[in-house]
């Protein structure tokens, strides 16, 4: 009971102190700025909002805009003598405000205000924007000034921290291509299926809806593929690993992969692989590992700058692509494309 009385009054005594304070005339010298040392992460970011030149600091109001649906807040925290609230979130709007107490002066000179931690909700990008700024000094005048400070935040899945197609693979998550295991892993190692690829193929063209025939026994009515395996055989981007198989959930080989690479950039461009000719030798000492069938395919995704090595002496056309393999790939499909 005592705190709660404690902490009413300490409210109290900061909203009357930012209620009735009379307006003053604008300290040119003052500057504010709102500053993160971590603009990536796999949940939380902490603002810290900062002072120069301050002649009398002795209460503010700090008001924020936010995507309330994906960030929260966590805490507002300050080393200023005195009383804070608790941050008021209403709808997109985040209000923190703390004042001195008693009969002291203001705080002078640089001072941290103090630090908001920031949670979100979700993987990708969001903003969190300084809106407005209330200061009151110790003879209770106050001025309000518009703020213009902003801050982009990303976060990422927790298990591509460190992780070498990263970049890429966020890019990717942000334009609604690729998408998480689950809300916190990507899982980037993990294998590719051919009928995974192909959807994702099917994504980055965008190909539209075929109701031809497709000759794979394997590609059952109603699976979850099936709309966009046939949406990539009527295209021309995918093969059979014979007749009337398609192999849907066999892990993709990255020459298989990279043989549907390059029939989705010659559907791009409204070619004919066969209309697709390789200038070079293949650079790889491993080339006698890939297949007959695929290396015209690698030749040219090479040399297109599609496909890289595994290392600079070996392509590994008959191991399987992973996850950070295939979004990488598709994103150079997608930048060509748009070129």
């Amino acid at each position: 009971m005592k705190n709660n009385l404690i902490r009413s009054a300490a409210v109290c005594t900061i909203c009357s102190t930012l209620a009735f304070a009379p307006a003053a005339f604008a300290q040119d010298a003052s500057q504010f700025t709102m500053s993160t040392s971590d603009t990536e992460s796999t949940g939380e970011f902490t603002v810290t909002l900062k002072g120069e030149q301050l002649a009398d600091l002795f209460a503010y109001e700090a008001k924020f805009s936010i995507d309330a649906s994906k960030l929260e807040v966590v805490k507002a925290e300050t080393n200023i003598e005195g009383f804070s609230i608790s941050p008021i979130v209403k709808n997109n709007e985040v209000t923190i405000a703390h004042t001195k107490i008693g009969k002291v002066d203001g705080e002078k000179g640089d001072v941290v205000l103090g630090t908001i931690t920031f949670k979100a909700k979700k993987v990708g990008t969001t903003n969190v924007k300084w809106t407005s700024l209330k200061t009151v000094d110790h003879y209770l005048k106050s001025e309000t000034l518009s703020m213009n400070s902003s801050q982009d935040f990303t976060r990422i899945f927790s298990d591509l921290a460190g992780h070498w197609a990263k970049t890429d693979i966020m890019e990717m998550v942000g334009k609604q291509i690729v998408e998480g295991m689950d809300d916190d892993h990507f899982a980037p190692d993990t294998n590719v299926t051919r009928a995974q690829f192909a959807t994702l193929i099917a994504k980055v063209l965008n190909l539209k809806d075929s109701a031809g025939p497709i000759p794979f026994d394997d590609v059952a009515s109603g699976s979850w593929y099936e709309s966009t395996v046939k949406k990539a055989y009527a295209a021309g981007l995918i093969d059979g690993i014979s007749d009337h198989e398609f192999a849907p959930e066999k892990n993709i080989t990255r020459e298989e992969m990279t043989a549907m690479l390059i029939r989705a950039k010659a559907h791009a461009a409204g070619k004919k692989v066969e209309e697709m000719h390789a200038i070079g030798a293949i650079p790889f000492g491993d080339e006698a590992a890939i297949s007959e069938w695929a290396k015209p395919f690698v030749q040219l995704a090479v040399e297109a700058g599609l496909m890289n090595g595994r290392s600079d002496q070996a392509f590994a056309p008959q191991e399987h692509a992973s996850r950070a393999e295939a979004v990488v790939v598709l994103k150079r499909l997608l930048n060509k494309a748009s070129q």
